[in-house]
């Protein structure tokens, strides 16, 4: 055992690498975990029958997954660096606590989530922009889904968890399980079984049940530095308070989301109907996969940089940073360029249809203008939670998407730029709310830790 924390100390070793490490499985777990989220819109998007409207459809269901993602990220992601700050304290109680009392919150809120989706579901898909014919390709997609979310919420609320103890390798092989067999089932259930969108949710759902076998048996068995041990099995209100103070954070990033997705959605939907919606669907998707390796390393930092603010090694703290900004920045600044010059191909990668190709590709090229200005809001954002700063944390979350993004999104396509800003919203969004989220963090916690390292 003493020798496993040891090999996991990240106040070891050059700071870039132990981001590096971290990131990298991160990385290609995000990748494969994008894959069996994307490749559902691959294969329907390319069905002859129903034209785009299969695709339309799932990309309804997008808001009630972010909102199912959000409470996730709420009772699990917001305990991650908390239990990571223990770890370096040498905390080893509190951590198994603050462990235990995310997973208890995590089970509870899944149970909550699923009832409340299928009670609710028809309005709200309404709400967010279905049409008569969309709904049904919707709620065919819903009524699957929602049954493995206590199983998706496990996955994604825990994973967390074992990449903190150092074990970045294990929590690629937690997404990635469930991707393969994803990736596997999607072609065999959609089109050899003939189930279209039904099979889709199928195959997806069953592989959200693969990955929460894995991450459960390894934070449950005796690998685990600090594993899930009955005892730590709890709900005490100051960790939860903690984790929810902290949480909060990730919760308002995805909540979000949700709102700007079904703001989105229904205003594309008042202009031009299942069309935009559609070409929505397709552009998300495309800034998923360039999102992935910026992501990889701003998760790998997380960790890394909360383990070392925990043990006081504040110019280690410092050159996490750094090296998170200078390599999201040269990374982002690559993809848009790559966009710009490549539009058709990516937006050809989830539907070939003229109809929606044509269009598609202008809109494509708005949405990722200034796309580098993302990696300063990363940079940013994940200091802020990574130090415990949820305050800063918060209010960038809100600045960038619910002041920025939804009411733009609300107001610009009456302004005379029709459904286009719908799609303009997103890069304003990231050019105001990047450079305000980075230069306040340079101007207070990475100014406050500089005045450390020298005293």
């Amino acid at each position: 055992m003493a020798v496993a924390v040891k090999s996991n100390d990240f106040s070891k070793g050059p700071v870039w690498r132990c981001i590096v490490d971290q990131g990298i499985p991160l990385m290609i777990a995000q990748l494969v975990h994008l894959l069996y989220n994307v490749v559902d819109r691959i294969y329907l998007g390319h069905l002859e029958e129903g034209d785009s409207l299969a695709l339309t459809g799932v990309g309804l269901t997008f808001p009630i997954i972010t909102l199912i993602l959000a409470f996730t990220a709420l009772f699990g992601n917001g305990g991650v660096p908390l239990f990571s700050m223990a770890r370096g304290e040498g905390n080893t109680k509190k951590a198994g606590l603050i462990l235990g009392n995310s997973f208890c919150l995590l089970a509870v809120t899944s149970v909550v989530l699923t009832v409340l989706g299928y009670v609710f579901k028809r309005p709200v898909l309404f709400a967010f922009g279905a049409s008569e014919e969309s709904y049904t390709y919707a709620a065919e997609y819903l009524n699957i889904y929602l049954a493995g979310t206590i199983f998706s919420v496990l996955t994604t609320g825990l994973n967390g968890y074992i990449n903190a103890q150092g074990f970045p390798r294990i929590g690629m092989l937690s997404i990635s399980l469930g991707a393969i067999v994803n990736i596997v089932l999607d072609p065999i259930f959609i089109f050899a079984f003939d189930m279209g969108v039904s099979g889709a949710a199928l195959a997806t759902v069953i592989s959200q049940v693969v990955s929460a076998v894995w991450v459960l048996s390894f934070l449950f068995g005796e690998r685990a530095i600090i594993p899930l041990k009955r005892e730590y099995l709890c709900i005490q209100g100051e960790i939860v308070r903690g984790i929810v103070k902290l949480g909060t954070v990730n919760f308002i990033m995805q909540g979000t989301n949700f709102l700007v997705q079904a703001a989105s959605n229904s205003t594309l939907q008042r202009f031009d109907g299942d069309l935009y919606v559609g070409i929505m669907t397709v552009t998300t998707s495309v800034r998923e996969i360039f999102m992935l390796p910026v992501s990889g390393i701003v998760g790998g930092a997380q960790p890394v940089i909360s383990f070392n603010y925990g043990a006081k090694e504040y110019k280690r703290v410092l050159k996490g940073i750094d090296f998170n900004t200078f390599t999201g920045t040269a990374y982002t600044l690559v993809a848009w360029l790559a966009v710009i010059a490549f539009p058709a191909f990516f937006f050809g990668i989830f539907n070939d249809k003229p109809e929606m190709l044509t269009a598609g590709v202008e809109m494509l090229k708005i949405y990722f203008f200034g796309f580098v200005f993302m990696a300063l809001q990363f940079a940013g954002q994940t200091t802020f939670q990574a130090l415990g700063d949820a305050k800063h944390a918060i209010f960038f979350s809100l600045l960038r998407k619910a002041i920025i993004v939804v009411p733009l999104t609300l107001i610009l396509p009456y302004m005379g730029f029709g459904v286009a800003g719908v799609f303009m919203a997103e890069p304003i969004s990231n050019i105001i709310g990047g450079t305000a989220s980075y230069l306040t963090m340079r101007l207070t916690v990475y100014r406050r830790l500089k005045r450390e390292t020298i005293n």
